[in-house]
């Protein structure tokens, strides 16, 4: 009997403990603890996995303004959802399904990470940190010319898409650049579903292992930095894009605290110094978005 009743006692303490481990935490409960984990894959000027990049900036920056330690906890493309989510996550078509439970490792996800309508159904975003779109790539000396602009972005992907066809393009599926979310199917390309990371497309295509990559617009700024006179941007595969933060559903103070960070700091310039760090070129391509046109708050 009185093994019983000691057992049901540390079912009793441990229970808690794992319910916790099954739920993000919000705002209040992160103060208590003192620290803010950041989830984050190392990806372009993001996150460098060495201390720096943009989002690491940012939020050790938020970590600060709400009185707690920053603590960076790397991740992987594969886990990096079921990671802040608390469950395994499968998409399909755009649709998500969700079964068992997994730990939750961070707070929030910042690396860079498209607000796709899939994703929406897992988190609730952030104001957008960071402006985007999907583009064709293909080597310098391709043949393929970049096509001539339009002024309407529906007509220049058709037009990009059409410069696909017959040709191989490098994709990299459960990302920003799943071949599913722009029909490439659909174009007659070679589509090639690239094993690596987001990181080693622009080199792949170096190597030649196809004739073309679709890359978001701050990989390819870096690839065109890096590489000068290699690359050259055929022309646009999606319609604007944002990045943002990644909150769970639960985390609704926090993503609204964050929020009030990001208004303040794109308010006295501290955000901008920032972008332009590490995206000197980038305020160039979309002027709009960082004068605050496109800035949407919660």
């Amino acid at each position: 009997m009185k093994r019983v009743i000691v057992a049901i006692l540390i079912m009793a303490v441990m229970l808690p403990a794992c319910m916790a481990s099954a739920r993000a935490a919000d705002l209040a409960e992160i103060r208590q603890r003192g620290v803010l984990r950041h989830l984050g894959v190392p990806y372009a000027n993001f996150v460098s996995g060495s201390g720096d990049g943009l989002d690491v900036e940012l939020l050790k920056g938020f970590a600060a303004s709400i009185g707690v330690r920053y603590e960076y906890v790397p991740a992987g493309w594969d886990t990096i959802v079921q990671d802040l989510a608390g469950r395994k996550v499968r998409v399909a078509n755009d649709l998500v399904e969700f079964s068992g439970e997994t730990p939750v490792r961070g707070d929030l996800i910042a690396n860079g990470f498209t607000i796709l309508p899939w994703r929406e159904k897992v988190f609730t975003f952030s104001a957008p940190v960071f402006p985007s779109q999907i583009w064709l790539v293909a080597l310098a000396e391709s043949k393929v010319r970049p096509i001539k602009p339009t002024g309407a972005v529906d007509r220049d992907i058709s037009r990009t898409k059409a410069l696909m066809k017959g040709r191989s393009v490098l994709t990299l599926e459960k990302t920003c650049l799943d071949p599913s979310l722009y029909k490439l199917s659909e174009t007659g390309a070679k589509v090639i579903r690239f094993r690596g990371n987001l990181n080693e497309l622009a080199p792949a295509l170096l190597k030649k292992e196809a004739e073309m990559t679709i890359l978001d617009f701050p990989d390819a700024l870096i690839a065109l930095e890096k590489w000068p006179g290699r690359f050259k941007i055929i022309g646009p595969v999606s319609d604007k894009q944002m990045m943002g933060v990644a909150f769970s559903k639960d985390s609704v103070k926090l993503c609204k605290a964050f929020n009030e960070f990001l208004s303040k700091s794109r308010k006295d310039g501290s955000y901008l110094r920032i972008v332009r760090k590490y995206y000197p070129s980038s305020v160039r391509y979309f002027p709009e978005f960082f004068k605050g046109n496109d800035y949407r708050t919660q």
